[in-house]
């Protein structure tokens, strides 16, 4: 069992809506955090039935039992009418709950009841670096880092399963997409899209749907946890820049499967759009887990200058080039950009054995970046 980054500190004696995509290790780390608990799991066909019968029943339990220890409810989006009890139980009894989920597009989108702002929000993402003893770089970049298939030795079947139980059967049947067979299109070309600039005009017209079909199925996978969009950064541009956002799956694993790649090896093109993705899904989890909740952007000109990532408010501006010997060919996009804003921070991530200073910019090696990132000493 890995020892998760994510402890609900400052969460005290709050409600929690807890989510994250499937099999990332929700109930895991709550069974190992809250053994104790009453736990309410929406997955189990009897329990779900009993609730969606009657949800009184929840109100009923919590009064019998008068639990100390936070009441854990999994799958919460499964039924959104019992966040009403678990409102009235909040205000008249003081539980305390933990509402766990895959996905709150439902709960969002039906107009349930969200606690008046009476429970705080986490999130868990798949492994990072500081949470798997002995990481292997080529193992998390070939199988992802969700639990189950970064430990696998089959982690190409089980990422099939996956895909076909819970990316199609399960979000198809949780949104009541109507066509199957272009959603699934639209998946395949989705992957095409990964780390890459969004281009919905050119999507739709390969998966022959419009325009605004493909923003709400990109829309879909970000409510569901299973991807997002990180914004250009446009703070007072001097250059003209690309306006579209990008996206990236929330897992490596899942987007190889998509495209296909297997037996990703350094030095290939492959390994370098998977290198960047890696570093990406470290960033985002430091985001949060952190709490710092500091932006994430990226930077395009039209002319082709590019950063890969910018944190905050320029505070920090990050390429990532699957090199072990960055040039200073490699630094044209982070000199073009300090041009046009104060930058505290530049620097590449790269496969370089040695860190080194080019001018004032810093080059990396990555394993010496998530160190210093996870002991906060790149954003504080």
């Amino acid at each position: 069992m890995y020892s998760r980054i994510q402890n609900f500190e400052g969460s005290d004696n709050e409600s929690i809506f807890f989510w994250g995509a499937r099999q990332t290790g929700k109930s895991t780390l709550l069974k190992s955090k809250y053994g104790d608990s009453l736990y309410i799991d929406l997955l189990k066909t009897d329990v779900l039935q009993r609730f969606i019968l009657n949800p009184s029943q929840l109100r009923e339990i919590i009064m019998a039992e008068k639990p100390e220890k936070p009441v854990i409810i999994d799958e919460i989006q499964k039924i959104p009418e019992l966040l009403n009890e678990v409102h009235w139980l909040i205000e008249n009894t003081n539980t305390q709950f933990i509402l766990s989920g895959s996905s709150p597009r439902k709960i969002l989108r039906s107009g349930a009841n969200l606690l008046g702002g009476r429970a705080l929000k986490y999130k868990l993402f798949p492994l990072i670096y500081k949470e798997i003893p002995d990481f292997n770089l080529s193992k998390a970049l070939n199988s992802g880092l969700l639990p189950r298939h970064y430990d696998s030795k089959s982690a190409h079947k089980l990422i099939s399963a996956y895909i076909g139980s819970y990316l199609e059967d399960e979000i198809i049947a949780e949104t009541k997409i109507r066509n199957v067979q272009i959603f699934s299109r639209f998946l395949e070309k989705a992957a095409f899209s990964n780390g890459e600039i969004l281009n919905y005009s050119n999507i739709a017209t390969d998966c022959g749907i419009s325009g605004p079909t493909v923003k709400e199925y990109f829309q879909i996978l970000k409510d569901t946890l299973v991807g997002d969009t990180i914004e250009v950064f446009r703070k007072k541009p001097k250059r003209r820049i690309i306006s579209s956002p990008k996206f990236y799956f929330f897992d490596l694993g899942v987007a190889n499967f998509l495209l296909k790649r297997k037996n990703i090896l350094p030095g290939s093109v492959e390994f370098g759009h998977a290198f960047e993705h890696f570093i990406y899904q470290e960033l985002v989890a430091h985001q949060h887990y952190s709490d710092l909740n500091y932006p994430i952007s990226f930077w395009r000109t039209s002319s082709q200058f590019e950063v890969d990532f910018v944190l905050g408010e320029h505070e920090v501006a990050i390429e990532v080039k699957s090199t072990n010997n960055v040039m200073p060919k490699h630094l044209k996009g982070l000199l073009a950009f300090s041009e046009e804003y104060t930058v505290k921070k530049k620097i590449v991530i790269s496969t370089d054995p040695f860190p080194r200073l080019i001018g004032d910019i810093l080059i990396l090696p990555w394993e010496m970046f998530l160190k210093r990132l996870w002991a906060g000493e790149i954003i504080q």
